[in-house]
């Protein structure tokens, strides 16, 4: 096998679009300055790329591309609900018009509510901070237990830090999108492996009224997700009556007929 050079196998991989011979240039011929005739121009070009490694490897940070990363969306549906857990209906159809309409004001109201000055205390975590947005919305006393304590009196007033934030309006006003995706994924995150909490309830809720419809796929795989969660906790609830019934009901509903997952909808009781 004849030994080819390098310089003539890239230009059989790469051909010229145009052939251009070397340039014969006077030795005052500065490269660092403007070029003046076509000649020195094209003189230029063949210096620069001349210095131009073969091979450029690029420096990839994978932080960066977490986030980006292809999303497999699952089709499998929810858990039954049990007999007697499943809501009506009617009561969906009521639940997807309040939805709807709260969606509406928040939007309305966004520039109102963003423009409100927050509370000293209320520091609000760079979206890539997952435990710093589980301690924002559940507080640190549930972050680090896993499981609802009772509360202390040692100090007047309300610790938020130790129960975390409400998702009030001033707050999610000023979440972007991804912000508002990734927050969804961390207590989803969260969620998978604890049980329900009011405290997780309410941000969730929020979240979900702050999700701008079409769904990317990231979101529409995340919002899956938590209504299959959801129904996987309902399943444990040992009576109906339980006030956690109507809450995972509530969240299975938005999903599956206002985010329009209809196979994930529970069937009317």
């Amino acid at each position: 096998m004849a030994w080819v050079p390098v310089e003539s196998a890239v230009e059989e991989l790469m051909p010229r679009l145009l052939p251009v011979e070397p340039c014969d240039l006077t030795e005052c011929f500065d490269p660092s300055v403007p070029p003046r005739t076509p000649q020195e121009y094209l003189r230029r070009v063949q210096l620069e790329a001349a210095q131009c490694p073969d091979v450029v490897v690029a420096q990839i940070d994978p932080k960066k591309l977490k986030r980006r990363q292809t999303v497999n969306v699952s089709l499998s549906g929810c858990q039954p609900a049990p007999e007697g857990y499943s809501p009506t209906l009617q009561w969906q159809q009521q639940q997807v018009a309040q939805f709807s309409a709260i969606r509406q004001s928040v939007n309305k109201h966004r520039s109102h509510w963003k423009s409100q000055q927050l509370d000293s205390n209320v520091i609000m975590p760079k979206s890539e901070d997952e435990d710093g947005w589980k301690k924002f919305c559940l507080g640190e006393r549930l972050c680090s237990e896993g499981i609802v304590g009772p509360a202390t009196n040692e100090s007047p007033g309300i610790d938020y830090v130790q129960i975390g934030f409400p998702p009030l309006l001033s707050i999610v006003s000023r979440m972007n999108q991804a912000t508002v995706t990734s927050v969804l994924e961390y207590l989803s995150n969260w969620f998978g492996e604890r049980d329900f909490t009011p405290e997780l309830g309410r941000w969730l809720y929020a979240l979900l009224a702050c999700l701008e419809k079409p769904l990317l796929p990231e979101a529409h795989s995340l919002i899956r997700q938590l209504a299959r969660r959801c129904s996987e906790v309902r399943l444990l609830v040992d009576s109906k009556d339980d006030e956690r019934v109507p809450a995972l009901n509530l969240l299975i509903c938005l999903v599956s007929r206002y985010f329009d997952q209809r196979d994930l909808a529970d069937e009317p009781s």
